[in-house]
């Protein structure tokens, strides 16, 4: 089972920004060890819910043909708690793009309000790693992930 932590897309802009957002629920199962009393969101969980979003928008630029996958967290800083009934936003710029990584600068925000910046580059593996040979599918953008995302309500600009 693949971990998603977006709910759909509001805005995508292809090659450029895309937004999406979480709605925070007690229902998740995670919430309720994080921490037992007091639940709040995971911070790592809220960056792999940059990840997610910035990481389509980094597939999409080059119709998912890269096998795409996080190299490196440049900044990830929160200026407070996720609570149950939150709702996430995030929104993801492609700074950089081209054959071996891709720069996406991401801005959170929590009920419509500044909650922090999560900056990630993404390793295009297949042309970043020479010498290691990977699966000839893409394992990271498979069909059934393709699938899955096609129910989210993307809204595309040009």
């Amino acid at each position: 089972m693949r971990w998603i932590w977006i709910d759909k897309f509001v805005e995508f802009e292809s090659g450029k920004r895309a937004v999406a957002i979480k709605n925070v629920s007690l229902a998740e199962e995670h919430l309720h060890d994080h921490f037992p009393g007091y639940p709040v969101m995971p911070a790592s969980l809220m960056i792999e819910g940059m990840a997610q979003t910035a990481g389509i928008l980094v597939g999409e630029a080059r119709n998912f043909s890269e096998k795409v996958i996080l190299a490196k967290v440049r900044k990830a800083r929160f200026e407070h708690e996720v609570r149950p009934g939150d709702q996430l936003t995030y929104d993801a710029t492609i700074e950089r793009i081209d054959d071996a990584a891709a720069y996406t600068a991401g801005k959170v925000l929590c009920n419509g309000q500044p909650l922090g910046e999560v900056d990630i580059v993404f390793s295009h593996i297949d042309q970043n790693l020479s010498g290691l040979e990977f699966p000839e599918e893409n394992f990271v953008f498979t069909d059934q992930f393709k699938s899955l995302l096609s129910t989210y309500n993307v809204q595309r600009k040009s």
